[in-house]
Parts: structure tokens; sequence; C-alpha cells
């Protein structure tokens, strides 16, 4: 029959009542795998085959027989015979390869007066002799033993009211040597010594050399007006201690302490 409706085997949808509001159900974003653990993966693949190569390469190598060397071109070396020592065997001929120049008389590494100038005093400063040159004789001998002092050889001359007095001193190591050098640098800037920072000296770096010039000049009563200059250099385990007076009070140059400075040096 026409008007006969037929019927299908899938269900009717019923259709949608316009009170109930529209609900979307959410979908849920595919997950992403991270990149990190397959990185990880890989470095490690490769670590253990750079292993496994380098392992396998000693193997092959381990089996293999050594490889003879070509012969020496000289099989024999001939040692010069030791020699008993005599009358003309010196410590420096016995440790010729070690000896330093400085390990000989410091005295005659000391620069010489200038023609004209008065030597007052020349030669070695014991350690009790030394440490009385400074204000606390008692306290600086006991430094001086404590760090290794070894000697210092000393040389001072007059000309023209200039009094130049040239120290070399020298101490068992290098920590000794640094140690003097640092503890007389340091209060050179006081009002009562140098006054100044003082400059350095070319070609010595700032922190092994330095040249001060009193900014003001000393008097005490009954004496002449001084001023005086000082170089404080270290060279390996030698300090050399330069001071230049002038005893009535001139003014002079920083160049006139740093020529005298460097002419000492070049003999070191």
């Amino acid at each position: 029959m026409e008007n006969e409706i037929q019927e299908s085997g899938t269900p009717e949808i019923p259709p949608v009542d316009p009170a109930i509001p529209d609900v979307t159900v959410p979908t849920r974003a595919p997950r992403r795998r991270g990149r990190g653990r397959t990185t990880l993966l890989i470095a490690a693949a490769l670590v253990l085959g750079a292993v496994a190569g380098t392992v396998t390469g000693y193997a092959v190598q381990y089996q293999r027989p050594p490889t003879a060397l070509p012969p020496l071109a000289q099989q024999k070396l001939d040692t010069p015979k030791a020699l008993a020592p005599d009358d003309a065997t010196t410590a420096k001929s016995i440790n010729a390869n070690r000896w330093h120049k400085t390990d000989g008389d410091l005295t005659e590494l000391l620069i010489e007066a200038p023609a004209g100038a008065k030597v007052e005093e020349s030669g070695y400063d014991t350690l009790d002799s030394f440490a009385t040159r400074f204000d606390r004789s008692d306290a600086a001998l006991r430094s001086f033993a404590k760090d290794g002092f070894r000697r210092a050889a000393t040389t001072l001359w007059m000309t023209d009211d200039v009094l130049v007095e040239v120290r070399l001193v020298q101490f068992r190591d290098f920590s000794g040597a640094n140690g003097y050098q640092k503890s007389q640098s340091a209060y050179m800037d006081n009002k009562e010594y140098a006054g100044n920072d003082g400059v350095a000296i070319p070609g010595v770096p700032a922190d092994l050399g330095h040249v001060w010039v009193a900014s003001e000049i000393r008097e005490k009563p009954g004496y002449l007006p001084i001023r005086e200059g000082r170089a404080l250099v270290r060279r390996g385990d030698i300090v050399l201690d330069l001071f230049y007076v002038d005893r009535r009070g001139r003014r002079f140059a920083e160049s006139d302490v740093i020529d005298l400075a460097k002419r000492q040096l070049e003999r070191l």
C-alpha cells in the first residue's frame, strides 16, 4: 500500500527535544610522545658503539706480534769516568750544571761606586748586624731567621752629600724573599716614610719592584734635613734594597734611583 510506511532494520532516531540544551562532549587531544627518551637511547647506543669498537681494536692489536724498533744510531754511549776530588775541586765544579750566578760571591755582583765617591762600607752583613738596621731589631732578627735569611751583601758610598746604600738580601727560597719585599713595600706609602705610592721600574712588573721618593723632608733638631728615596725589587730568591739619601734635603728625581736600581739588576 502506498500509505503504508516501510519499516527498515535501522532503529528510528527520536526527535530532539528543544527544552534540553545541546551538550558537546570534549574530545581528548592525542598525547605527544616526548623526544628526550629517544635522544637518550640514541646517545647511549653511540657511546656503546664507540666503546665496543675500542675494545675490539685493542683485542686485535693484542693478538699481533710486537713490531721491532729500528736500531739506535749509537749502540753504546760513552760515559766519562768519575774523577776523585783534588785541591782544585769546589762546590761549583761538582754542581756545575745547577750553579747560578747568585750562588757565588754576592759582593762581586754589587755595583761599583762612581768615580770620586768615598766607599764607607762594602762586604757581607751577618744576620745580627743586618737586623740592627731596622727599628725593631729583635723582631726583625726573629722574622729573618724564620723566613730563611741566607746572607746580605752591602755597599755604601758618599758623594756630594748624597749617601747611597745598596743591599742584596738573599733567602734560602722564593717565599722568604717574597715576604721581605712585600712587607717592606707595604708601609712605604705611610706619611712617616715616603708618603706616596711610588712608581714602577720600567721593565719590572709592578708587584715585583717599586721606587719611592719621599714627599717631604725629614728633620731632627741638631741635624741637617734629609730626603730619602728607596727601591725594592725581587729577583728570584734575592731582594735588591737600595737607599738614596740627600743629606741636605734637596729634591731629586725618581729616575736617579731607578737608574741605580736598573744597573744593579743587570749585574744579577
